[in-house]
């Protein structure tokens, strides 16, 4: 069954006492990838926070937002503890979402960690690292994903992953909504963009 489009409409973002996203409006349907750009200070990230549901917007409205059951939520930091191995950060996440009987080694391979699933994160590469935070999207597949700039720290083949990560998310249904400073790569279909201006 096809998931409802996102339909936003005459929305306002703040950050502290000034709006950073004025009057804004679009929608995004299943299969679309839409690649929100902008400067530094544009307002990518509040605005993601928003359509994501972790901000109120200043104005405006937003209809079929998905409940926390139906997002994946990809900050610009990890969110991943430092002591703890892939495995244990990604079992504890799939815990905390209620799914504690997840597989995740599946998961962590598809990334390209088999072999450091094991190691302490805090002993990862950048790289690596982010590849561990990509996992949960795998770990329990959800409709929507709201990814800031995941393609921090990611070398070539780091963003060739994610590229198909995004390609065969869309060609199954889902929808993604991704800030990043640099263009999205090659080959995933259903891409659109949004441009901010500051």
């Amino acid at each position: 069954m096809p998931i409802p489009s996102l339909q936003v409409s005459n929305l306002a973002v703040a950050r502290g006492d000034r709006n950073v996203v004025e009057a804004l409006g679009f929608a995004v349907a299943a299969g679309e990838i839409l690649h929100i750009r902008g400067r530094n200070g544009a307002g990518k990230t509040s605005l993601l926070e928003v359509l994501c549901g972790l901000r109120t917007p200043a104005t405006g409205t937003i209809e079929g937002q998905p409940d926390a059951e139906h997002r994946h939520w990809l900050g610009h930091k990890n969110a991943l503890n430092p002591a703890l191995s892939p495995d244990e950060n990604l079992r504890f996440w799939c815990a905390l979402s209620g799914h504690a009987e997840v597989d995740v080694g599946q998961a962590l391979q598809r990334v390209g960690l088999k072999a450091q699933r094991h190691r302490p994160c805090g002993s990862l590469s950048t790289g690596q690292r982010r590849r561990a935070a990509l996992a949960r999207l795998l770990a329990l597949p959800r409709p929507w994903w709201f990814l800031d700039e995941p393609l921090a720290g990611l070398d070539h083949a780091g963003i060739d992953l994610l590229a198909e990560l995004l390609d065969a998310h869309g060609r199954e249904g889902g929808a993604a909504l991704v800030t990043s400073h640099q263009p999205l790569p090659q080959g995933v279909a259903g891409v659109r963009t949004l441009e901010l201006r500051s």
